[in-house]
């Protein structure tokens, strides 16, 4: 077994999993995972630049990851960047600030190189289930893109689109510097529009409609596997491989794009960070399940993060 850490800085959250990986057999033993939400992308989308808050709460994440992985003696660790600093002008700072931190270079992949990671995380223990058919569609919603992969026992095809969960809500929930709740009807329309048109890029590269189970990853979509389940807290042993059907993911995002701040905090599963961007990201997810025709999604909270730390096991050979 190699003990690795991975981080998957998005644009919403930070995340580390330090594992013990099996590399001969993909078994991964997981030691420590958790989550900060940094909101790294905030005003990405507008300036083009990464704040300068923004870039602090990150690298106060960091320096909490660096002392957890020391702890757990870590022989690798493997640290990837996505939507944001793919899209900031300024993420020189942010490379110089992770290095002196975590000691590590961090990587900037591109949209297809985090389709990837996404696939081998969520469906390595999914291949050779007989209760499941392949292809998979796996759909990562993350906070400023979405990771669309379809294949098998390898990625057939993969696209990565911008409406993530914080870049459709800063582009058509916020006005004068505050989420609109609840959204109006025009609101929605236009963010429904830009929805479908990203998938209309999606599908010109991934045959989305060929594949026979949707898998769906990230927060938004853990969110509302959490909301249908009526958890009174999150709970990843009950969201990961949880099944919701098509016609209460619907029900779930109209009444969040109904909901005011207030009432979607009062949500029991609800994590903070996600309050403002929930309803964009189950409005991305409905959209995705309309356009393939899926009659549920699986949910996986096996993702990037899971793929990153079995890459990172594989380098050291």
């Amino acid at each position: 077994m190699t003990r690795v850490a991975a981080v998957d800085c998005g644009t919403n959250s930070i995340r580390l999993l330090v594992a013990d990986v099996d590399r001969a057999t993909g078994e991964l033993l997981e030691l420590d995972r958790r989550m900060t939400i940094v909101r790294l992308g905030q005003g990405v989308d507008r300036t083009g630049r990464l704040a300068p808050e923004a870039l602090e709460r990150t690298f106060a994440a960091c320096r909490e990851y660096a002392r957890v992985i020391e702890e757990h003696g870590a022989e690798r660790v493997r640290f990837v960047a996505t939507s944001a600093t793919r899209d900031a002008r300024n993420r020189d700072d942010f490379v110089r600030g992770v290095r002196e931190i975590l000691g590590v270079e961090p990587e900037v992949v591109s949209g297809d190189q985090e389709a990837e990671f996404s696939f081998t995380g969520a469906t390595r223990e999914l291949a050779g289930r007989s209760d499941l058919e392949g292809p998979f569609l796996v759909v990562d919603i993350g906070g400023g893109s979405t990771e669309f992969v379809v294949g098998e026992d390898h990625v057939r095809a993969a696209r990565s689109v911008d409406i993530g969960c914080v870049r459709m809500t800063e582009r058509h929930l916020v006005r004068d510097g505050a989420v609109v709740d609840p959204a109006t009807p025009e609101r929605i329309a236009a963010m429904r529009s830009d929805i479908e048109a990203a998938l209309d890029l999606a599908e010109a590269t991934v045959p989305l409609r060929e594949a026979r189970t949707l898998v769906g990853l990230a927060g938004s979509v853990t969110t509302v596997s959490a909301i249908a389940q009526g958890l009174v807290e999150y709970d990843p042993a009950r969201i990961h491989h949880s099944r919701v059907p098509a016609a209460r993911v619907r029900e779930i995002t109209e009444g969040l794009l109904r909901s005011t701040h207030a009432e979607r905090a009062a949500i029991p599963s609800m994590h903070p960070g996600r309050v403002d961007v929930i309803a964009a990201g189950s409005l991305v997810l409905l959209a995705v399940m309309e356009r393939t025709g899926a009659q549920e999604v699986v949910v996986s909270e096996h993702d990037i993060l899971d793929g990153i730390a079995f890459q990172a096991a594989l380098a050291t050979e």
